[in-house]
């Protein structure tokens, strides 16, 4: 005599279905999970660059000879640049450089200059061992360390370092 329980299934089914049914419904829940899994699709590749013939990344301006001049308050000629200091670590890294002696090429005002004088680079010059250009204008922030160090020029920001040319 069998007995039947729920859905008029006999006792000996029942037992082998829920031994199936604890082995198979784990995996069968794993394939399911596996087979929806959706890949994160990043905004980035939907965005639309709208500036992109105007940007050129990793080049910087770099102001030709006739440029510098124009632009610069104060323009030296000189062989006579050392690095006197430095600063790195908190806040903005700048760089401090020593003119011993020079020939002022230009001015804006009519003042004279008196050597040694030394101006403020926010980055380090690759300084020439022969005689180059120096492009300066105002010091624009930097309070403490203008009032401390008496600097009044700071390098000219797109300018690289021209060396005086022979003619």
């Amino acid at each position: 005599m069998q007995f039947y329980i729920g859905f008029f299934l006999p006792i000996s089914m029942k037992f082998n279905m829920n031994k199936k049914l604890i082995i198979g419904l784990p995996a069968l829940l794993m394939v399911f999970l596996v087979s929806c899994e959706k890949k994160y699709q990043s905004p980035a590749q939907y965005e639309e660059d709208l500036f992109a013939d105007e940007r050129q990344e990793g080049k910087a301006y770099i102001m030709d000879e006739e440029e510098c001049f124009d632009g610069s308050e104060l323009v030296i000629s000189s062989a006579n640049v050392k690095l006197a200091d430095s600063s790195k670590g908190r806040g903005k890294s700048f760089f401090i450089y020593k003119v011993r002696s020079g020939k002022v090429l230009k001015t804006v005002r009519d003042s004279t200059l008196e050597f040694p004088m030394e101006f403020l680079s926010p980055y380090r010059l690759k300084l020439k061992n022969d005689s180059m250009y120096i492009y300066l204008k105002n010091l624009e922030g930097y309070r403490l360390i203008a009032k401390d160090r008496n600097l009044k020029y700071q390098w000219l920001k797109a300018a690289p370092v021209y060396s005086v040319k022979k003619k």
